[in-house]
């Protein structure tokens, strides 16, 4: 994702109040670091490969934890 803003001639736009804004940059900050989080992971695997399958994490476990923990979200 680029930080730099968009470049093309922008038609006008509606304000948004200062609860409003402030709500989109949190919810882009928050989307960014999970991105970061994403990158970092596909980086390690390119420089060091696969972890061994005796390392990682079944994806039922992980789901169920996340489950139990009340943090899975629907979009």
């Amino acid at each position: 994702m680029s930080q730099r803003p968009a470049t093309a001639p922008v038609p006008e736009r509606q304000p948004l109040d200062e609860r409003a804004a402030a709500s989109v940059l949190a919810y882009a900050a928050e989307q960014r670091a999970k991105v970061d989080v994403l990158a970092s992971v596909l980086e390690d695997i390119a420089a060091n490969g696969y972890p061994a399958p005796e390392t990682g994490m079944l994806w039922e476990t992980a789901r169920d934890a996340r489950l139990a923990d009340g943090q899975l979200r629907v979009a």
